[in-house]
């Protein structure tokens, strides 16, 4: 095997276990023996196992932060270019589409949403210290974006109101889709197209909410 081929095993394998068990539920024994390598190959590609857990994380929402930041932008351009305030359930999906669709584009993407999802509910904060490295930047530029689109509302508001949101898209993430706490004959099963459909209505009006 490829030095790169392994590399990418241990990664799919550890973001794999890291979603089904959590972060701090997973060994690197058990990395190891599911991608069948040896422990000086996770030593030698990533050194320790809070490395590898940084790599799994930026492989993924660096390429995501890219398509978010990107929309964000162009959203706020066309709004100077016809002196006009960015829609508001425009700013709010041009950051969750993304996220959600994101979980529909590979297995590994799917695994990765749903250990994401997971470690803001669990007791281990290692996972969310590394996460919200990566993501503060693209919080600053979505309460940007909310603050141009709700320019009567007190900045306060508005950042306390985008966390109760990204609390909403958590728990989202963390679903997955799948929803089992409803009645029996509750459908409830949903792809990231419906997901986002429910959840776009619901935290707009919590951001117009006076």
């Amino acid at each position: 095997m490829k030095p790169t081929d392994t590399k990418q095993k241990i990664m799919d394998t550890a973001e794999h276990l890291f979603a089904r068990d959590g972060y701090r539920g997973t060994s690197l024994r058990a990395i190891t023996g599911k991608a069948g390598v040896n422990l000086a190959a996770v030593n030698y590609h990533f050194g320790s196992k809070t490395s590898l857990l940084e790599t799994v994380i930026r492989r993924r929402i660096l390429p995501l932060n890219q398509i978010r930041k990107k929309r964000l932008e162009q959203l706020r351009e066309n709004a100077r270019k016809k002196k006009k305030t960015p829609d508001i359930k425009d700013v709010l999906t041009a950051f969750i589409e993304p996220t959600l669709l994101f979980m529909e584009s590979s297995p590994g993407a799917k695994n990765f949403i749903a250990f994401i999802g997971r470690s803001f509910t669990g007791p281990d904060d290692t996972v969310r210290k590394v996460f919200m490295r990566f993501i503060k930047p693209m919080f600053y530029l979505l309460f940007e974006a909310a603050c141009d689109s709700l320019p009567n509302q007190p900045q306060e508001t508005i950042f306390w109101r985008l966390h109760f949101t990204m609390g909403a898209l958590f728990h989202t993430m963390q679903l997955s889709g799948n929803v089992d706490i409803g009645p029996k004959n509750l459908h409830a099963d949903i792809n990231a197209k419906s997901l986002i459909n429910h959840i776009i209505p619901y935290i707009t009006a919590g951001m117009k909410a006076r």
